[in-house]
């Protein structure tokens, strides 16, 4: 480690500082033990002290958001992918990336408990490319919560169409519903946001089990002729073009690529070291509840959480501007007029922004994957993987096991960069 000393647990270490620290890393996997002192100076919220507390998450609570983050508007468009692809190739799509998603989510939680000064991806980016690469990957984020919450206001203004039987111009749903995700999100703590994301989960659920129900009592789809035979359209082998298969197959992507979403949370966890058990617990819920429920949805129970599921995604991005902005000050949990005024102006800077892209376009499939080739595929395939591969450099001339190891990353880089481009 560092030798410089730490002479009190509330002394001050700026991130600029600690970029520069060398950390002697343990080997992948293993339980990370850290001086308590050293650890909690590096931490971007500190506990017990006056102002916002901010790290009161307890890892039950994170389950449930990280759960919210990937349990959200892809439940309606992954049954049109899955159509797409074919039962057997959407089904095998969803296993793949599901598995695929949760093993990169666990090598992020991973790094961020060796490299506690990190709030966020683009801190950890700067161990890779320097102050430059942060600043592009932190302006990436934003898009990418832009791009939902764009994706979240087209999904809720259709809801509300669909119950008032078009009452009023959609463009006054979509500000109605763009006001309702900002206001969610402009809630300061996970904490907080963790009950409503409890509220907003449950009505979801519920939503799509009482429509999966509702579908399999009817004799014939409303949209099938009255009499004669019908197609329903599915099948187990499909041969999609390739445009169609790749905007479906980022689709399903997606769906369970948030684990850079997750990030914020383990900095407003009581115990980080718990954030394994909750990302494991998440993934196998969202997996399952994906694989059973890809029908679509009863809009007027799902409403509550559509709109929290996509404010906690606009919240990620404001926390991340919002730590951006004010880290090192006093005003970061002080309830300043400082404080206060950067919080909510940023949420109302994303909450307009994200309203402009969703009146410019508004076609949910497209939106989804947009942000999964751009944003999604770099966030959970390319940069966990790079990561990794930064953090054990050795294995390259190491074992044949570790030479393997770090060539199953080097796939998953390729894996992540043909996304990107197919998927754009």
């Amino acid at each position: 480690m560092s030798s410089q000393t730490i002479s009190s647990q509330n002394e001050h270490i700026s991130f600029s500082k600690i970029e520069k620290q060398p950390l002697d890393l343990p080997q992948y996997g293993e339980d990370i033990v850290a001086d308590t002192q050293l650890e909690q100076s590096r931490e971007v919220f500190q506990a017990h002290i006056d102002g916002v507390e901010f790290r009161t998450v307890s890892w039950q609570r994170a389950c449930v958001v990280f759960v919210k983050i990937n349990f959200a508007m892809s439940i309606l468009s992954i049954p049109a992918a899955m159509a797409a692809l074919g039962s057997v190739g959407g089904s095998l799509s969803l296993v793949g990336f599901t598995a695929l998603n949760i093993y990169t989510a666990l090598v992020l939680g991973d790094y961020r408990l060796k490299h506690t000064q990190c709030h966020m991806l683009a801190d950890m980016m700067v161990n890779i490319w320097g102050r430059i690469g942060r600043e592009l990957v932190g302006v990436q984020i934003i898009v990418a919560q832009v791009l939902i919450s764009a994706g979240g206001i087209v999904t809720t203004a259709t809801a509300f169409n669909a119950l008032s039987d078009h009452g009023a111009c959609t463009a006054v749903f979509s500000l109605v519903s763009a006001v309702l995700i900002t206001l969610c999100s402009s809630i300061r703590t996970f904490s907080r946001l963790g009950w409503l994301t409890w509220f907003g989960f449950v009505t979801f659920f519920l939503a799509v089990f009482i429509f999966t129900v509702a579908v399999t009592q009817q004799d014939r789809p409303a949209a099938a002729p009255k009499t004669g035979p019908f197609e329903l359209g599915w099948t187990a082998i499909a041969y999609p073009s390739f445009v169609v298969g790749m905007i479906n197959a980022s689709n399903i992507y997606v769906s369970t690529s948030g684990s850079s979403m997750f990030l914020p949370v383990i900095s407003e966890m009581r115990r980080p070291q718990d954030y394994r058990k909750a990302c494991l617990w998440a993934g196998l819920i969202v997996g399952a509840m994906y694989l059973t429920f890809s029908l679509k949805i009863s809009y007027g129970i799902s409403l509550p959480g559509l709109i929290v599921g996509v404010g906690i995604y606009q919240h990620v991005a404001a926390k991340y501007a919002f730590v951006r902005l004010l880290r090192d000050s006093q005003h970061l949990q002080a309830n300043t007029l400082v404080h206060w005024s950067t919080w909510l102006g940023i949420n109302l800077v994303l909450g307009t922004v994200a309203y402009v892209v969703a009146e410019a376009v508004p076609i949910l499939n497209y939106l989804l994957a947009l942000a999964s080739a751009l944003c999604f595929a770099p966030f959970s395939l390319v940069f966990p993987a790079l990561l990794w591969m930064n953090d054990y450099k050795g294995f390259r001339s190491g074992t044949a096991g570790q030479k393997l190891k770090y060539g199953l990353h080097g796939l998953i880089v390729v894996l992540g960069a043909f996304m990107v481009v197919g998927g754009t």
